[in-house]
């Protein structure tokens, strides 16, 4: 399950990036942008996460994920297509192979939302 790596990688580097903001931020919400041709399956991940996380600094934040499709661009027809993964990658006019993808390979962090403690 790689998805449990992912989480791992992902963990690591909202706590770099916390350790270089003053005032000690508190994570609310981390966005993920999740592409469908990565292999990643949202659900997977979010389990990954959430166990991940029990005991640590991440324990009360959100992860959202936003999938992005499979888009791909034909050149001999010039148009846009959506392939079926794992059934038809072809142009399903004129057959031609996939050529350029156009979407569905992110695998980002988007933003993390934060709050600051507030001071007693």
């Amino acid at each position: 399950m790689h998805e449990t790596d992912m989480t791992k990688a992902l963990i690591l580097t909202v706590k770099d990036w916390l350790s270089e903001q003053s005032g000690h931020p508190v994570v609310e919400r981390i966005h993920l942008t999740v592409g469908q041709f990565t292999c990643v399956e949202p659900a997977s991940l979010q389990f990954a996460f959430r166990a991940q996380v029990q005991g640590t600094f991440l324990e009360k934040s959100d992860l959202v994920i936003e999938e992005t499709p499979l888009l791909a661009f034909c050149h001999p027809c010039q148009q846009e297509y959506r392939p079926e993964i794992g059934l038809q990658y072809a142009c399903p006019v004129c057959q031609s192979p996939l050529e350029d993808i156009l979407s569905g390979r992110e695998l980002k962090i988007n933003r993390v939302e934060f709050s600051q403690p507030t001071s007693v």
